[in-house]
């Protein structure tokens, strides 16, 4: 039986990723209500952004950046690497992108606490919240494996 090497393991992850981000992005992140005996409004992160778009529009700037374009890009950057399509040089500005998307899981994270502290409404996280996680910390992981790779002859 043929062993998969760890090149192509991690070639095969990143471009996973490209299926998942998106799918984590649709995915319900979090269900949110005011009173406990209302129904829940299910929030993802681009319906969040669309309602950020709305209210104020350098800060979805920021947001669609941070959620969207910074962990596909580096996705991108990476699988380019992966496939001798870019230089390597380019993985230090890759890590500060992923480092950005990580950003975002974080502020997520800061939300759900000040709501839940506030305890005015109900929060539940979602599944797509584990999702988006996920991802980032698998292209974060990537990224970083990538990195401690050999340099090919």
């Amino acid at each position: 039986m043929k062993t998969v090497s760890r090149g192509r393991m991690l070639k095969f992850a990143n471009l996973a990723l490209l299926i998942l981000f998106p799918i984590a992005w649709a995915a319900p992140l979090l269900r949110a209500g005011l009173l406990p005996f209302f129904g829940l409004d299910t929030i993802s992160v681009l319906s969040g952004l669309q309602t950020l778009w709305q209210k104020d529009i350098f800060l979805a700037v920021v947001v669609s950046f941070l959620a969207l374009f910074a962990p596909y890009l580096k996705v991108i950057g990476i699988a380019l690497i992966q496939f001798d399509l870019a230089s390597p040089k380019l993985k230090p500005a890759l890590n500060l992108l992923g480092k950005l998307a990580m950003a975002d899981v974080f502020l997520i994270a800061i939300y759900i606490v000040v709501a839940k502290g506030v305890g005015v409404g109900r929060l539940e996280t979602g599944w797509g919240l584990y999702l988006f996680t996920a991802c980032v910390g698998a292209s974060f992981a990537i990224s970083h494996l990538e990195t401690k790779k050999a340099p090919q002859a």
